[in-house]
């Protein structure tokens, strides 16, 4: 089972499509290495994290955070953002499923709040 550790020390590989999204096994090893307001999608092929800030402010420096980590990884999620809150989904689109590399970059969003 991965740790939040081991994933943060980890970089994301390009992934250009080609291999199968991550089994749910593999998903089920690599959750409790998230936070656990991390939910899997019903349909298993993303997760995502509601973030909750007490200002637009502090929203924004979050979401320009988590644009650094995405353009730094190479692997960019959905982001919903509103007055105090912004959503970050993570999946890999080139697979329609979760990589390792969204794992990767939600363990590095966890630690800029946790």
């Amino acid at each position: 089972m991965a740790t939040s550790t081991d994933l943060t020390s980890r970089r994301c590989k390009p992934c250009e499509g080609g291999v199968p999204p991550l089994a749910a096994t593999a998903i089920a090893g690599l959750m409790p290495a998230l936070h656990p307001d991390w939910k899997l999608a019903a349909d298993g092929k993303s997760i995502r994290r509601v973030f909750e800030f007490p200002g637009y402010n502090r929203c924004i420096g979050f979401v320009n955070a988590v644009a650094w980590i995405a353009n730094t990884e190479g692997h960019h999620p959905d982001l919903e953002v509103g007055y105090g809150r912004c959503v970050v989904s993570w999946w890999t689109h080139a697979i329609g499923g979760l990589s390792e590399n969204d794992f990767i970059c939600a363990a590095k969003v966890d630690r800029l709040v946790d």
